[in-house]
């Protein structure tokens, strides 16, 4: 397997400030992942949902660390399912946000 592509995996944490003001800080961290195509029954299935996946990146189990977003070539998009495929590798499985 050939971990050519780059993206950024983004998590997104809400603290409290001294005032008691929600503080939203977001945290970026670059790994190397493997690009795919989102298998077509998944797109299908998602699609009856309204719900477009995009894109499917497998990602070292160690890298990643439950971040809900993934920057790749510029654009940025929600990651919607996980999966462990053998201890080894996980599976991300992504929908592009708008705006």
């Amino acid at each position: 397997m050939l971990f050519k592509d780059v993206i950024d995996l983004v998590a997104i944490t809400t603290a409290k400030d001294p005032d008691g003001f929600p503080v939203t800080t977001e945290t970026k961290r670059t790994v190397f992942a493997d690009k795919k195509s989102v298998r077509q029954s998944e797109f299908y299935q998602a699609a009856a949902q309204n719900i477009k996946l995009e894109l499917m990146f497998d990602v070292r189990t160690v890298d990643y660390q439950g971040e809900t977003l993934l920057e790749h070539d510029g654009q940025r998009y929600k990651i919607v399912r996980t999966y462990d495929k053998d201890g080894e590798l996980t599976e991300l499985v992504c929908s592009r946000l708008e705006g």
